[in-house]
């Protein structure tokens, strides 16, 4: 009878982590193809447009260190609530008549998406230690879906429905309500944090870490290229022919061509005897596609370097997510990290879509911009092929016998 709880509580938190990932992406992603409706109502440039997507990312670095602190006051269960509802608060701002609540609206959205962020590799390395991969493909190709459908949603809700930008943009708080009542059975069980577990704190020692900051700069780096081309990809192509409405349909593409990998790179990562391998796979693959989006005019030819742009990221940001969960020896260490991975991560992001459209208007070409991405991903990929080394944070410091060679995490 207490295995059968034990298998219904569990299935339970699966459900509401799924719903949860749904989330976590629409909100940003959903901006990218109306930001010509935004420019053309408000008057705000390109640079300033681009806070639109900026703005969540330096959310989520400001509060990602704290997040860790708020689950030891409230319990995890309290928290990805706290953060559900401040999400949906800020759709809802964000949706209002005026443009400081544009942007003050963004900014909730960024606290409210951080929290869930950073809990969730600690949920997962706690409830689920043995398929932290299988666990975290599931919740990043969740996540993946709905990045997907915003933004070729975004044009047809505004235009095809006649309900203007802002509306569009609101829609999206109807997942989080039917996310809240998905996760309202989690807090009918006990609230539990990770420093309830009675494990080995790493506290600030982490951010001593080489492979702590390694998996940071993969993470952060990688999302800085995954949100600038989600913030101007249907710009950069509107301006190489492509209809506005097309473009965000591409947007959809680019995100749709992730799936796959975001289930499939977690599970082949927690069975390889290290990652490396598979940073310079992603690293090889983005740098094609970023580079035929530079040279090619060709759209059939652009069509294959948005699949291989989506394939590429929608592995990293699996790939990063899991290195938290490999990389930790438990879940209060895989907590530190993911406050650490994404505080230090998404600021280094948050840069990303802003200098792109700062780029833009002072240049009046895409080319500068793009050749920045592709300087930015051979970054990440030489940060990510040392952070594939088969160790725990702190285990490169230190000659005791309290962690041992990490093992994979697959029953």
């Amino acid at each position: 009878m207490e295995n059968i709880q034990i298998r219904k509580n569990n299935t339970l938190l699966m459900i509401g982590i799924i719903f949860v990932a749904f989330t976590l992406r629409p909100a940003i992603t959903s901006i990218g193809p109306l930001t010509g409706h935004i420019r053309a109502e408000t008057g705000i440039s390109n640079g300033i447009a681009g806070l639109l997507t900026t703005l969540p990312l330096i959310a989520f670095g400001m509060i990602s260190p704290f997040v860790p602190g708020i689950s030891r006051r409230l319990g995890n269960e309290m928290s990805v609530m706290i953060g559900l509802c401040i999400l949906g608060a800020g759709i809802m701002i964000r949706s209002s008549s005026t443009l400081s609540l544009l942007f003050s609206g963004t900014i909730l959205i960024g606290l409210g998406i951080a929290i869930c962020n950073v809990l969730l590799p600690g949920i997962v390395k706690q409830s689920f230690p043995r398929k932290v991969g299988l666990l975290t493909g599931i919740y990043t190709l969740s996540m993946g879906v709905f990045a997907g459908l915003a933004p070729g949603l975004s044009i047809p809700l505004a235009d095809s429905l006649s309900l203007g930008w802002r509306l569009s943009l609101g829609m999206w708080a109807l997942i989080i309500f039917t996310a809240i009542g998905f996760w309202l059975p989690q807090l009918k069980v006990k609230n539990t944090s990770f420093d309830s577990l009675k494990q080995k704190q790493t506290g600030s020692r982490i951010w001593f870490s080489s492979i702590a900051w390694q998996v940071t700069l993969f993470m952060g780096l990688q999302s800085m290229v995954y949100f600038s081309i989600t913030a101007w990809l249907p710009e950069i192509l509107h301006t190489q022919g492509f209809d506005i409405a097309i473009a965000g349909w591409m947007l959809t593409l680019f995100q749709f061509s992730g799936l796959p990998a975001n289930i499939i790179i977690p599970v082949l990562a927690d069975r390889l005897p290290n990652q490396k391998g598979i940073a310079l796979g992603i690293g090889l693959l983005c740098i094609t596609g970023l580079s035929g989006l530079i040279f090619s005019t060709n759209k059939a030819f652009i069509l294959c370097c948005i699949i291989m742009l989506g394939i590429s990221l929608g592995a990293a940001i699996s790939h990063g997510l899991t290195l938290i969960g490999l990389r930790a020896a438990n879940a209060k260490q895989a907590s530190d990290l993911s406050g650490m991975a994404q505080s230090v991560g998404y600021l280094l992001a948050a840069l990303g879509p802003f200098i792109i459209g700062f780029l833009f208007d002072f240049f009046h070409t895409w080319t500068i911009p793009l050749i920045l991405l592709v300087v930015i991903t051979v970054i990440y990929t030489i940060a990510g092929v040392g952070a594939g080394r088969n160790l725990y944070v702190l285990q490169e410091n230190t000659n005791t016998h309290e962690q041992k060679k990490a093992p994979s995490t697959i029953a």
